[in-house]
């Protein structure tokens, strides 16, 4: 009872180093951040594809691109969805520049795809918001814990000098306390890895919806008189 009570994961933390007890106070800090920017991201890219395929879905059933920019342009700012910002930054454009005289189709068009994609990556960096972050915990917190369990071990080891017989009971406390440090790192760096890779594939896939109506909008502006 006496050994399990001394390698509970409470009593090996408390009895930790001071260097070790900061690696796992700083893993801790990162993996709690991780967390709420997991959910954070969670939430916001689930409600991107959804504004995403309600808009797509009103673009192509009304034919009215006046209705539907006054429709867009009505909504709560809340409301709009990065799709939805994109069809009015280019038709605004486009109104613009066809109601300037002098200006060839070609300018007009052009000047109409370059409003869509400024707003384009506007849309994206909001996206991609905290998504570096998640990477560098992902391939940083290993090693950080391994920092702590490095410093840990030697620790015990230093210890070991003044015994004149080490055992197992002498060296397993130390080594425990130490490797808490690196089990920590791969807590934080896994769930953070795991989101990455998922949102950076969702948002690659909204990149590309995100694209393909530019240029079939633009193509549809391009039929307009």
């Amino acid at each position: 009872m006496e050994v399990t009570q001394d390698l509970s994961f409470i009593h090996l933390i408390s009895n930790a180093s001071v260097l070790v007890q900061m690696v796992m106070g700083l893993l801790l800090l990162v993996s709690l951040l991780s967390w709420w920017y997991i959910f954070i991201k969670l939430f916001a890219i689930r409600r991107e594809k959804q504004l995403t395929s309600e808009f797509e879905e009103l673009f192509w059933r009304n034919s009215n691109l006046n209705d539907l920019y006054k429709q867009s342009s009505g909504a709560a700012r809340a409301d709009q969805g990065a799709l939805e910002r994109i069809f009015s930054a280019g038709f605004v454009e486009f109104v613009k520049l066809k109601k300037q005289h002098g200006v060839d189709s070609s300018a007009v068009m052009d000047g109409t795809r370059r409003a869509m994609r400024a707003t384009y990556q506007r849309e994206m960096d909001r996206l991609e918001s905290h998504l570096a972050f998640l990477a560098s915990v992902g391939s940083v917190s290993p090693y950080v814990g391994l920092f702590g369990t490095v410093w840990g071990i030697m620790n015990a080891f230093r210890g070991l000098a003044n015994v004149g017989q080490a055992t197992l009971a002498h060296v397993a406390p130390g080594i425990a306390e130490a490797l808490v440090a690196t089990a920590m790192g791969l807590f934080a760096a896994i769930p953070a890895v795991v989101a990455y890779n998922r949102y950076a594939h969702d948002i690659d896939r909204l990149a590309t919806r995100f694209e393909s109506f530019s240029e079939e909008f633009s193509n549809i502006l391009q039929r307009q008189p």
